[in-house]
């Protein structure tokens, strides 16, 4: 009997299996399985399935974006100016990479989540529309170089547009600091992505961690000098393109040979969680990209002003340095953005027709000056000047509006003499330079530094220094800063800049003018 059972249950065995095989040979041609197919084909580990053990790991990113960030990341630090003496070479790093899957599949607009950031660093990216390359974001990241005067850290805002004061570079002085060497970053496709109050269809969300973590206050991002003269002593001398490079540091997975891909379907958010507040994104305004960001079509660094529209939100257009100065076209009156508030008006509010209810403009348009206020408790309504402004009791950060005038200077007129920086700001007119300030003795209109100049030096030309302006004059913005410490003096557009130290009274940076 015991034996007649076993052989009845092998028997049974066998059937079951066949029926098993069966099943999966004959099952229906699907639309939905064919999907799902190519999707986890995608998403699995190109390189032979994973480790030793045969496990298959998903990936929230090409393995080609992955090779392309990585490489890119070792040729942007092995070129920064100046050079640096002890810049380490970047490997990839699984758990930073699940680490930022698990962050961007939240869809959330921020830094995050707030126990991690104790120990990484943390780059973001947004865009939609068109595609855009991971490579994209990481080179735009990289860009705000021309914001950052090396070694001062603090002349970059980092908690842009929350108290937008001046340009932002942290994520640049991540990407390029020096014992930083390892990187792992993922890729998201949010069906909807709530980014400074707007809502974004389809967005790709980009996030790379960075361990160990830089951008610590007060420091440089990295030791000035010789390539490789100053390396950790683990790195044993060994130097590749201006790196501090060890032979063991290429890790296996640098090494292994690609296999062809099906091109995934990025996974997406069931539910989104769109929660405002940004760090540096470049909005599209059709089909392109989103700072650093941080975000795309920002304007140039070089202007002072921006663009807007009628409907324009300070919350959406607040990038970097174009957070103060805007330029607000002609009938407003009319148009359907919001405003709130009286005097103090709330940063969702239209910026041009809050400055025509506070009088700053008329309906012609004009040009004005923003300064940001840090956390009203409420707003009041009013109707002033053709528009209606609503109330709101919750606390909120808010904004002041002024007129910008423009005076004609002088090839000697000076910041110091005009409007010396003041905390938390101070407000410069625009200013037309006359032609052949170049030519100047330096006695009478020195120039003292470069980008960034002491408020000593004349204004003018600075501008021809900076190339704002050429020899024929023209007009030029101005942002009054705190002051430095030292200054360094290079020879730029013809003009000879001086060096300083110590120097009292404030700086400023000089913009051209769109025409």
């Amino acid at each position: 009997m015991t034996c007649a059972a076993m052989t009845w249950l092998l028997v049974l065995s066998l059937l079951l299996l066949c029926v098993t095989d069966s099943a999966s040979l004959f099952l229906p041609d699907s639309e939905e399985l064919r999907q799902l197919l190519s999707r986890y084909e995608g998403e699995v580990d190109p390189v032979g399935g994973g480790d030793a053990s045969g496990n298959r790991t998903r990936r929230a990113i090409r393995w080609s974006d992955r090779e392309e960030i990585l490489q890119l990341h070792n040729k942007l630090r092995g070129g920064v100016y100046p050079t640096a003496s002890d810049m380490e070479f970047m490997v990839w790093d699984d758990e930073l990479e699940q680490s930022a899957t698990q962050w961007a599949e939240t869809c959330h607009w921020d830094h995050g989540p707030q126990d991690l950031l104790m120990s990484i660093g943390q780059n973001l990216a947004v865009h939609s529309g068109r595609y855009r390359s991971p490579a994209f974001h990481v080179q735009a990241w990289y860009d705000e170089v021309k914001d950052y005067t090396y070694p001062y850290p603090h002349e970059c805002n980092p908690w842009c547009p929350e108290r937008c004061s001046g340009p932002m570079c942290t994520h640049y002085t991540q990407l390029v600091w020096a014992t930083t060497n390892r990187v792992g970053c993922a890729v998201h496709v949010c069906p909807k992505m709530n980014v400074w109050g707007d809502t974004w269809d389809n967005a790709v969300y980009l996030v790379c961690n960075y361990s160990p973590k830089g951008n610590w206050i007060g420091e440089a991002p990295y030791r000035h000098g010789r390539p490789c003269s100053h390396c950790p002593p683990s790195y044993g001398g060994g130097c590749r393109n201006n790196l501090c490079y060890k032979e063991t540091a290429e890790t296996q997975d640098m090494n292994e040979v690609e296999k062809p891909q099906v091109p995934p379907q990025p996974r997406t958010t069931a539910v989104p969680a769109p929660k405002p507040k940004p760090s540096a994104p470049k909005k599209p305004a059709s089909n392109t990209t989103a700072s650093r960001t941080p975000s795309s079509s920002a304007p140039s660094s070089t202007y002072f002003a921006q663009n807007v529209k009628c409907e324009a939100r300070l919350r959406d257009k607040c990038k970097g340095i174009t957070c103060n100065r805007y330029k607000c076209p002609a009938n407003c009156i009319n148009k359907k953005g919001k405003v709130w508030g009286t005097l103090f008006y709330d940063v969702q509010s239209s910026i041009c027709r809050a400055a025509i209810h506070s009088g700053a403009i008329d309906n012609s348009g004009g040009l004005v000056h923003i300064t940001r206020i840090d956390k009203q408790p409420f707003f009041v309504r009013s109707t002033k000047n053709g528009i209606e402004s609503f109330s709101k009791h919750r606390t909120s950060n808010a904004f002041l509006l002024t007129k910008v005038e423009e005076t004609s200077a002088d090839c000697y007129a000076t910041v110091a003499e005009v409007c010396p920086y003041k905390k938390p700001s101070s407000l410069c007119p625009r200013f037309f330079c006359p032609p052949d300030c170049k030519a100047q003795p330096s006695f009478w209109s020195p120039v003292i530094g470069n980008n960034i100049y002491a408020d000593s030096s004349s204004i003018c030309k600075a501008a021809i220094h900076a190339g704002v302006i050429g020899t024929d004059g023209g007009y030029v913005d101005v942002l009054p800063l705190d002051k430095r410490k030292n200054y360094v003096g290079v020879l730029k557009n013809g003009v000879q800049s001086e060096s300083k130290n110590n120097t009292d009274g404030g700086s400023f940076r000089v913009f051209a003018v769109r025409q």
